[in-house]
């Protein structure tokens, strides 16, 4: 007798089944969430001192309920990088089982790198990138001689979209590996596009910073820059095949010739 198919087998699984799956994982990203954004919220006050650290200046508000919603705004970045890393897996749990071996074998160490050096960027913009930044621009206004009064939300909002750009850039080199195990990409190809990649660095520093200066431009444009390049090695690298061992030549004797 045959054995009948599991009923929540990917490839048998009806529509409805499908949609039950979307909704319940939903859920539960949506609940860690939620928890983890509340969690964000209590501790907003240290926080928001946490990203203040580049600065020695007060914040301050300008509408009665503009310091509510940069401790929400604050809560809920903190929340969602906090349940990043689970909502990924929830996505993995559902669409790997339409994948196959092959398939899964080439994307799983993604996801778990994905995570890695989106922290990466975002530690990268943190230490280095955003202290450098604000230094430069808000001393530029003072040797003006403008005195900085730097509105909270106006703050974290500069604060935050740089945050996340990092954190997404720093997600290229693993883009373009990715698309090259696919055959999507090839070393030739990106070396041959390589000003189009400077280019386009530039369009997507210009879109991605807060601001339109020059400055914090330049700033994002170079490490997404170096990141193209980082991708280019990599690809290189594991793109290298392990040469075959040369057979050793095996010594044959000359045929015995045969006597009359």
């Amino acid at each position: 007798m045959r054995k009948k198919k599991a009923p929540n087998d990917a490839a048998e699984m009806p529509m409805s089944g499908h949609l039950q799956e979307i909704r319940s994982r939903l859920v539960r990203s949506v609940a860690v969430l939620v928890i983890a954004a509340g969690t964000a919220f209590y501790f907003a006050g240290t926080l928001i001192a946490w990203i203040k650290r580049p600065i020695d200046i007060d914040l301050v508000f300008l509408s009665p309920a503009e310091a509510f919603w940069a401790d929400l705004k604050i809560a809920l970045f903190f929340g969602l990088l906090c349940a990043f890393p689970f909502i990924l897996y929830e996505i993995w749990l559902f669409v790997s089982p339409g994948l196959v071996k092959r398939e899964r074998k080439i994307l799983w160490p993604f996801f778990g790198f994905g995570v890695i050096f989106f922290f990466v960027g975002i530690a990268f913009s943190y230490f280095i990138a955003l202290p450098f930044a604000i230094r430069f621009l808000v001393n530029y206004g003072r040797d003006s001689g403008i005195i900085p009064m730097l509105s909270v939300s106006n703050y974290i909002d500069f604060n935050l979209k740089i945050l996340l750009a990092f954190g997404l850039i720093f997600e290229l080199p693993l883009v373009m590996v990715l698309l090259s195990k696919l055959g999507l990409l090839t070393e030739d190809f990106l070396r041959k596009n390589r000003k189009f990649a400077i280019l386009g660095a530039f369009v997507v520093a210009a879109i991605a910073t807060p601001t339109p200066d020059m400055f914090n431009q330049f700033l994002m444009a170079l490490p997404l820059i170096l990141l193209y390049e980082i991708g280019i090695f990599v690809i290189r690298v594991l793109g290298k095949k392990p040469e075959k061992p040369k057979k050793a030549e095996t010594e044959t004797e000359p045929p015995e010739e045969s006597q009359p």
